[in-house]
């Protein structure tokens, strides 16, 4: 170790003495080309380091030797380090099972240097490609450091240094496709080789730089440049030196600048009607010219001037009167187009023919509104129309919508009447007349009004009068009377405004009583409300407890209801006066246990109250014969029916 140690500061003091001017120790060999070499001593140890280009390139391939010599006894090199910028990419070694690493590549094995004898040197070669990574016209150092049966030693920055140039670059402008038109943008598209993504590149106009624009990927950088007049002017794109590339520029293009030659068509319908909007229209050539159109009547300016759209300028216009109009178009460029003038067109202008046909209804009353409706054709015609009795105007004119005017009338006087109709035109439509249509008009017939009367109440099988009330009462007609919708009997005659009519319900139920008369000519036709009347059945009662009765002893007052299912009370009578409270019928029969406190006849009767569909009734009066207890009499006092 202490011999090791020893020779690496001899190693030093032989760079120390090289340093000190030396040359015969340490120098830079002579090269071919770029190639460099940096030779020095430690102890007996000659060295040479060659770099086969130290001005390289991006991609070139840098191949390194190291070159050790022995004036002194043997050396055994066991391990050798070659030291290069990190940038570098290790491609290949003369010594098998190279390490690499970032910034070394290391060899290892067992290599002899003798003095005299063969081998009397050894010399390891590594190369490396050079990478984009590098930093440009910037020293880089290389070096190397070994280790030997002698020791070894480190000169890592002993050289020699390499120099990696920038990229050269060129520069390209893309021909401006044509044409170029004042106020109309174009793409100026600069390619440059040699750059990189992000670079800067400048577009320049006569000389003064107008803009600036990025490297995409590929390459490219755009910049969008506006001519502001006609002209010729000199275009250039410049890509300035960057840490990583050379400048460079492309050759000047002319480009000139002109207008747009435009040409203009107008067109305009050969016929036209007054009043009624039309299109005019001029259209440009090229569509994409950008300006304003205005259009003329006779040499006349119409309207205010109209934008282009599309190539297309439209102006709706509505002639005023009847005639031949001569419609021409000026086109006025803008910046970059020319502007131009169009061979004018005629219109025919005339009105529109009407026809007008009037409506009214054949008949009519006085005072009474009807509508008289005049059609004007065609539908879309505008103006008014005049309605006429005879030669006498009705009412104001009528505007016409939708080619109808209607007039609501009311003649005053009966007879037959002559309407017509005369149609005025607005602008753009002719007047027109419509042949008379008669109307006969008569006084309207009397308003007639009834109304039906009838009982609340009536019983199946029994004759009521149901009587119809017709206004006025010098109204002439028949009354049909109804039950529901049921005809009752034929139309019965009104005399002196009344119609009556008997008629017997066949069943019990709830019925309504309606009628409808049917005037006589001169008189309208009217319909009675329905008025309502309960029918029910007739029904009967009567006394069938025995004639005969005790005084001071109960007896049992009995009365038999029919029909027998008939529902409601029975009350019982002597003298007309109420004994006991009702008794309800139960099973057609109603009894009541009363005790007379005298002798002598008694008059008998009952009423029965009625039922749902049944009429109540009253017996026949029983003379019912009370005597003292041990007294009898076996008469028999019958049947009583009710009334």
């Amino acid at each position: 170790m202490v011999g090791r140690g020893l020779r690496r500061i001899v190693g030093g003091i032989s760079v120390f003495a090289m340093a000190a001017g030396f040359a015969a120790t340490v120098g830079v060999a002579p090269a071919a080309a770029a190639s460099e070499s940096v030779t020095w001593s430690h102890a007996l140890t000659k060295i040479k380091r060659t770099v086969s280009d130290t001005t390289a390139s991006v991609g070139q391939i840098i191949e390194v030797k190291t070159r050790f010599e022995r004036s002194g006894s043997l050396e055994i090199i066991r391990e050798v380090r070659d030291y290069h910028p990190t940038c570098w990419e290790f491609v290949s070694s003369s010594k098998s099972n190279p390490t690499v690493k970032s910034d070394y590549t290391k060899v290892s094995g067992s290599w002899n240097v003798w003095p005299n004898i063969s081998p009397t040197s050894q010399t390891f070669t590594f190369e490396y490609r050079v990478t984009e990574d590098c930093a440009r016209d910037t020293k880089l150092t290389t070096g190397m450091s070994y280790e030997s049966s002698l020791g070894g030693g480190t000169f890592q920055f002993q050289g020699p240094d390499v120099t990696v140039a920038k990229n050269t670059t060129t520069t390209s402008l893309a021909a401006v496709p044509d044409p170029v038109v004042p106020g109309v943008p174009v793409t100026l598209t600069a390619t440059v080789t040699g750059g990189e993504q992000g670079d800067p590149v400048d577009f320049y106009i006569a000389g003064t730089k107008v803009g600036s624009d990025q490297l995409n990927s590929s390459g490219v950088a755009t910049h969008t440049w506006t001519p502001p007049e006609v002209g010729a002017f000199s275009v250039q794109a410049k890509f300035s030196s960057t840490a990583m590339a050379k400048s460079s520029q492309s050759s000047v293009q002319d480009v000139a600048v002109a207008d747009v030659v435009t040409s203009l068509d107008v067109s305009a319908p050969d016929t036209a009607v007054t009043g009624e909007s039309v299109e005019l229209t001029a259209q440009v050539s090229p569509a994409d010219a950008a300006g304003t159109v205005q259009f003329t009547v006779d040499g006349s300016p119409l309207g205010g001037p109209v934008e282009m759209v599309n190539g297309v300028a439209v102006l709706s216009h509505a002639f005023a009167a009847v005639g031949e109009y001569t419609v021409a178009a000026d086109f006025t460029g803008a910046l970059g187009f020319t502007n131009a003038s169009a061979a004018p067109a005629t219109v025919a202008v005339a009105d529109v023919v009407t026809s007008l046909e009037i409506q009214a209804p054949d008949t009519a009353n006085t005072g009474e509104p009807v509508e008289l409706s005049a059609q004007v054709l065609p539908t879309d015609a505008q103006g008014t129309v005049q309605f006429f009795d005879g030669d006498t105007p009705v009412g104001d004119p009528v505007a016409v919508a939708g080619g109808v005017a209607v007039l609501s009338h009311a003649f005053a006087a009966a007879g037959e009447r002559n309407v017509a109709a005369e149609f005025t035109g607005a602008l753009g439509f002719t007047n027109a007349s419509a042949a008379p249509v008669s109307v006969t008009v008569s006084d309207p017939d009397v308003v007639t009004s009834l109304e039906v009367q009838a009982p609340d109440t009536a019983a199946a099988g029994e004759p009521v009068e149901l009587t119809a009330q017709v206004s006025p009462v010098e109204a002439g007609g028949t009354v049909q009377f109804f039950a529901g919708h049921v005809a009752i009997g034929d139309p019965v005659e009104v005399v002196n405004g009344v119609a009556a009519l008997s008629h017997t319900f066949a069943a019990a139920g709830q019925y309504g009583i309606s009628a409808a008369f049917v005037g006589a000519p001169g008189f309208t036709n009217a319909s009675a409300a329905p008025v309502s009347v309960a029918v029910s059945d007739v029904s009967s009662v009567e006394i069938t407890s025995s004639p005969a009765a005790t005084a001071g002893v109960p007896f049992t007052l009995t009365a038999q209801v029919s029909p027998a299912d008939a529902a409601g009370t029975v009350q019982f009578f002597a003298g007309g006066v109420e004994i006991g409270d009702p008794v309800e019928v139960v099973d057609g029969v109603a009894e009541l246990v009363y005790t007379f406190d005298s002798v002598g006849p008694h008059e008998i009767h009952v009423v029965y109250s009625g039922g749902p569909g049944v009429e109540g009734a009253t017996s026949q009066v029983q003379v019912l014969e009370v005597t003292e207890s041990g007294d009898t009499d076996s008469g028999s006092l019958g049947s009583l029916f009710g009334l």
